[in-house]
């Protein structure tokens, strides 16, 4: 029997899948470059950038919902690793570990080896204060946010620092009891 060769589709498919990638990458960069040239100040491009990525967040979670079919997280804990193996694989293509858990389960690290937001990034020396994927802490603060978990977000090891990952902390701040908008007795 001969083995089947792939179909042409197959192909083509993958090859836009690439070609969006990078036009997101090369998107992305274009969209930081442009913060700092409005902005000028680096820490003010770290605001904004955390702040766009808050706004993805609170959005971005209903999509993941949608599509991941993962049921609801019981801890902290699991939805640290939903984050780090579902959702970075769905939105980035990546996966990420989660690490350095403190006592009490609430503050743990969220490790990215591979960081396809940096293909083909080089930070200038006017630019060492950038954290240039700062929009991934937001995304991640607007998410929890949207299931009733209050979290800072901050980065503790960039590779375009001269790490030798991306790591970042997540830090469970306060669960916010669900609040439902009308009461039963009215």
């Amino acid at each position: 029997m001969a083995p089947v060769a792939p179909r042409s589709g197959d192909a083509i498919f993958a090859n836009i899948e690439r070609v969006n990638a990078e036009l997101f990458t090369l998107t992305y960069g274009a969209i930081v470059r442009q913060l700092l040239t409005d902005l000028e100040e680096v820490e003010e491009v770290n605001k904004q950038l955390d702040q766009m990525g808050y706004n993805i967040g609170i959005r971005l979670i209903d999509e993941f919902l949608a599509k991941s079919n993962v049921s609801r997280c019981v801890d902290f804990r699991e939805t640290a690793e939903v984050i780090a193996k579902v959702g970075f694989k769905m939105f980035l293509g990546v996966t990420a570990s989660v690490t350095n858990w403190d006592a009490e389960g609430t503050c743990c690290s969220i490790v990215l080896e591979d960081n396809p937001l940096v293909d083909f990034v080089e930070l200038p020396d006017n630019c060492q204060g950038l954290y240039y994927c700062n929009i991934l802490s937001g995304v991640i603060r607007g998410a929890l946010d949207m299931v009733s978990m209050k979290a800072e977000v901050t980065w503790l090891r960039d590779a375009l620092r001269g790490d030798d990952v991306f790591e970042l902390q997540v830090k469970l701040l306060k669960q916010v009891p669900e609040e439902y908008p009308y009461k039963d007795d009215e």
